[in-house]
């Protein structure tokens, strides 16, 4: 694949995962494993010079997912740690917040 699907490609799982944790109770974390692991795979595929570009704006992405989790699974849990991992910014302040980087 080329650049431009592998960040369609990532840009789709990331939010399509923020999508399906936001505000869900009672999620298993196991079966998030495998989305987690893969959103990973495809963040390391994604030249870091690509990434920059629009890591403000997946900072928000995951990190709103992180919020909606964390009050689920627990901030210790091991998939918010790999999630983390993908956030080089301040997370946001709640799964709500919707506030864009300038």
């Amino acid at each position: 694949m080329g650049i431009h699907a592998d960040v369609y490609e990532f840009a789709a799982r990331a939010g399509a995962f923020e999508g399906y944790v936001y505000e869900r109770s009672g999620l298993d974390p196991a079966s998030l494993t495998m989305w987690v692991d893969h959103l990973v795979r495809g963040y390391a595929a994604v030249p870091p010079e690509v990434r920059a570009e629009f890591q403000p704006l997946l900072d928000g992405t995951i990190g709103r997912a992180i919020r909606s989790l964390g009050e689920t699974v627990g901030e210790g849990h091991e998939i918010i740690g790999k999630l983390k991992g993908l956030v080089a910014g301040d997370l946001p302040s709640s799964p709500d917040d919707f506030t864009r980087p300038r």
